[in-house]
């Protein structure tokens, strides 16, 4: 629950539903995982492909969270599309930084977790489930413009809503010292 709204948590937001468009717009119908299709989609996923196992760990959790493969954020644009997504459990779902801050992509936290588990033998079973979904799913390959083009929208509105706070509070301080005080 988050304790302190700011106003990158809301440009964040605008952001994935940006992503989320642009992986309906490829996947051509709402994926909406919290019902419907979507979610029926998600449960195939997770029971079916994955067995209900996490797919970095490989157990078997009766809570698993959806994790987006290439992360659904502003420096990864990964696409929220039924081809990005697999089981994670709470314990997996978090990836280490990197020396520069960024997160370590999905292929480095696998092994990271495989390591942790000393199961360095199963990281490439584990790898090519994932391979198979996003093979499975269709996700697209983008290429180099399209990423440009994701990337640049994405940056401009994440800049565009973080600065709308400020605005309006400004606008309201007009407001509340012309008809208020």
């Amino acid at each position: 629950m988050t304790t302190y709204n700011t106003a990158s948590d809301s440009a964040n937001t605008a952001v994935r539903a940006f992503l989320t468009k642009v992986g309906e717009h490829y996947l051509g119908h709402v994926f909406n995982t919290g019902s419907g299709k979507g979610k029926a989609l998600w449960l195939a996923i997770r029971d079916d492909d994955f067995d209900g196992c996490c797919a970095y760990c490989g157990e078997k959790k009766d809570k698993l969270q959806i994790e987006h493969v290439i992360m659904f954020n502003r420096t990864e644009f990964g696409l929220h599309h039924p081809g990005n997504i697999i089981p994670c459990c709470k314990e997996c779902n978090k990836r280490e930084r990197l020396a520069d801050k960024s997160f370590c992509d999905w292929e480095q936290h696998l092994i990271t977790v495989c390591q942790k588990r000393d199961e360095s033998h199963l990281v490439q079973a584990r790898k090519d489930n994932i391979l198979a979904n996003f093979k499975k799913h269709s996700y697209p390959k983008l290429n180099q413009n399209e990423q440009h083009a994701i990337r640049v929208i994405a940056s401009s509105l994440y800049d565009n809503i973080k600065t709308e706070p400020e605005k309006s509070l400004d606008l309201y301080k007009q407001l509340d010292e012309a008809f208020v005080k």
